[in-house]
């Protein structure tokens, strides 16, 4: 597993993370246990929708072509219908600790 290092930005502030690319066609984080930060790219700009079925509970952050966040949004197990627009999408395994 190849990790990569991206800089995304939020509020105008730059953040710094390790991803694993992906193809649009995965499942994401469906069925992972243990997961690094996911990273899909599309070919241009849309509108487009994920799903938490079977996911751990996740931060989904949509990406413009400048990597600047259009939409955050915390998914959690079984939420359908997640809408956001973006050249790229970050899928963020949210971590619990006990």
């Amino acid at each position: 597993m190849v990790l990569n290092e991206i800089n995304y930005f939020i509020n105008g502030k730059k953040r710094k993370i390790k991803v694993q690319e992906v193809s649009v066609f995965s499942t994401g984080l469906m069925f992972r246990l243990n997961s690094p930060p996911l990273l899909f790219s599309l070919k241009k700009e849309k509108w487009f929708t994920i799903t938490g079925i079977f996911c751990r509970p996740f931060k989904a952050i949509w990406l413009d072509e400048k990597m600047r966040a259009t939409k955050i949004v915390d998914v959690k197990n079984w939420k359908i219908g997640i809408s956001g627009r973006g050249k790229y999408l970050l899928e963020v395994p949210i971590t619990t600790k006990k």
